[in-house]
């Protein structure tokens, strides 16, 4: 499963910070969600790329897991929308 979620934001913040710290903060979001969710050992594999080019955050997981209680696909989404909202908040 994967998704791309995309966000654009021209806040002056953003000269100032890295853009390195902006996609390690969105990378260790998306990772928080996922593996508090499912244990470690119940993920096969498990990808998340994130760029931020021209004030533009891009966050691509892929998530292989179990299906179950949890749902993989609702999961990325969480994944995602985490990781956004993390960006949004480091730059605001």
């Amino acid at each position: 499963m994967t998704n791309d979620s995309g966000s654009s934001n021209a806040d002056s913040a953003q000269t100032e910070i890295d853009d390195e710290v902006v996609v390690e903060t969105a990378a260790e979001a998306a990772e928080s969600v996922i593996f508090s969710r499912y244990d470690r050992s119940a993920v096969s594999d498990v990808d998340i790329h994130v760029t931020f080019e021209d004030e533009m955050l891009e966050v691509d997981i892929y998530l292989d897991a179990p299906e179950g209680r949890k749902d993989p696909e609702q999961v990325v989404d969480d994944a995602a929308l985490a990781a956004k909202s993390a960006v949004d908040d480091l730059l605001l």
